[in-house]
């Protein structure tokens, strides 16, 4: 296909053609990194948690949080078999926290004040601590009892540096956009993290991460910044550490429910991101090992799609409005050549299905999840050019109930996008109709369709976005943790 496309007779406008080109093969490089990182799939071989270990739970609190969900999951750290000490890393100011810390025997640490966020507080909870093993536990996640047991035995191996398990959620059938998150991560947390395991490359999530204290002191603490676990385990690689990808579901948490809080989280990893590829992997090149940068590559250009797709939407209006093409080549030789590539694609996407972490009700075609992606370009997009000019934005916890949203504020790119496409339909029509003379008709009539088509596809996914934006405006009245009962809560 590659022989087929870089042929001189399709290049148009030789500027252009270089965009198209460069969106094009970013699309079919992701098919082929995919591949890379799939054909290295492992799963660790159980080991049984040793005894004797000092472990500790870290759970982190952030002004604003609700105390409900706390007593949630301070009654499930509680409920964890395996001894350990569970600490609360408070800066709310809220006596409450520190009362319920004592009610489910926990240790109540209040660390206001402390720059770099999440981090500050775990890298200040080290120096007040000494447990071997630091469970890093986001407060929407509820632990199953069995989590340790399924963990701590990796740790054998004097170089693990951490231990990362597979993330889940117990909200994702509150809402569309809940639904679509989640379907995202699937992949991801099942034969993409064991991918990265068998190439050396797992990466800490932020969540579920079991740490070595010592490996973690030996980075000078866990990093900082928006994307923050990114950060940590590229230092541990670097370092020497190892990772262990287990791909079991031994914690459940929560998804963004409203369209608005999936796109101020979607922001803050793209920005994130970016920052980790332009600042953080260059220090760590020379220590890396070739399969583990090409890894972080892989995942540090994950939001280039923003710009890709702007690309891709831009130059069907270009030629339906002005004429102007990027290249020169017959709709359906261009179906043609791609058709297998697109075969491959598809064949990949369903073959690792058989890798998910819960396949009962993982499989199938995620719908949601794919055009919730693809309705985030604008975000990724705003994140690209944010990371361009060095722009901060605050690091803020991703809401922990649906955030009631105006809809035209969310579904304003959509609704753009479908308006364009309307008129843009309305005016090819018309000047075909009524100014075009039959010869030109005949010549461009399978370019102009062709254009349509591809800017048809676009339209049929924002309409998704669109429902997804206008079910925002509908907060669920109960809280997602009320309907948990963590006695009962574990086991696969």
């Amino acid at each position: 296909m590659a022989d087929w496309w870089f042929r001189a007779s399709h290049v148009s406008q030789p500027f252009l053609f270089a965009l198209l080109s460069l969106a094009f093969w970013y699309g079919i490089s992701r098919v082929v990194l995919g591949w890379i990182n799939y054909a290295a799939m492992a799963k660790p071989v159980d080991r049984e948690a040793p005894t004797g270990y000092r472990v500790a739970i870290f759970l982190t609190s952030t002004p604003g949080e609700p105390l409900s969900m706390f007593e949630k999951t301070l009654d499930a750290c509680n409920r964890v078999s395996y001894p350990h000490a569970t600490y609360l890393l408070d800066d709310t100011r809220d006596e409450r926290f520190a009362e319920l810390s004592r009610r489910f025997g926990a240790t109540h640490l209040e660390l206001i004040g402390l720059p770099g966020a999440k981090a500050g507080k775990i890298n200040h909870a080290l120096e007040l601590t000494s447990e071997e093993f630091v469970l890093v536990l986001d407060p929407d996640h509820i632990p199953f009892p069995e989590f340790f047991d399924r963990v701590l035995g990796h740790f054998d191996d004097s170089e693990v540096g951490f231990v990362q398990v597979a993330q889940a959620y117990y909200n994702q059938s509150r809402s569309f956009t809940a639904r679509g998150a989640a379907e995202q991560t699937y992949a991801f947390y099942g034969p993409g993290q064991m991918g990265l395991h068998g190439h050396g490359a797992a990466v800490v999530i932020g969540a579920n991460c079991t740490f070595r204290r010592a490996a973690l002191i030996s980075i000078g603490g866990h990093g900082v910044g928006l994307a923050e676990d990114l950060v940590t385990a590229i230092r541990l690689h670097a370092a020497g550490w190892k990772s262990v990808y287990v791909p079991e579901v031994l914690s459940r948490g929560l998804v963004p429910e409203d369209l608005g809080s999936f796109f101020r989280q979607q922001l803050k990893w793209s920005r994130g991101v970016y920052e980790v590829v332009f600042a953080e992997l260059p220090r760590a090149i020379s220590s890396l090992r070739w399969r583990q940068l090409l890894s972080y590559l892989t995942i540090g250009t994950y939001y280039f799609f923003g710009v890709t797709t702007l690309i891709y939407l831009v130059f069907p209006y270009l030629y339906l409005w002005t004429g102007y093409q990027p290249a020169s080549m017959r709709f359906t030789e261009f179906i043609g050549e791609t058709a297998p590539v697109a075969a491959i694609g598809l064949a990949i996407y369903f073959y690792v299905q058989r890798w998910l972490c819960d396949r009962s009700t993982e499989t199938g075609v995620n719908w949601r999840g794919i055009t919730l992606k693809l309705a985030c370009w604008p975000v990724f997009l705003a994140g690209t050019m944010l990371a361009i000019v060095r722009a901060e934005i605050p690091y803020l916890p991703t809401a922990k109930q649906a955030v009631k949203g105006r809809f035209l504020k969310l579904a304003w790119p959509s609704l753009l996008l479908i308006a364009v496409y309307l008129v843009t339909v309305a005016h090819v029509i018309g000047s075909r109709m009524l100014s075009t003379p039959e010869a030109s008709l005949e010549l461009s009539s399978e370019a102009v369709w062709g254009m349509l088509a591809f800017a048809t596809l676009p339209v049929l996914i924002a309409c998704p976005a669109v429902y997804a934006a206008w079910q925002s405006r509908l907060v669920p009245s109960t809280a997602p943790w009320d309907s948990v009962d963590v006695s009962s809560i574990g086991g696969q």
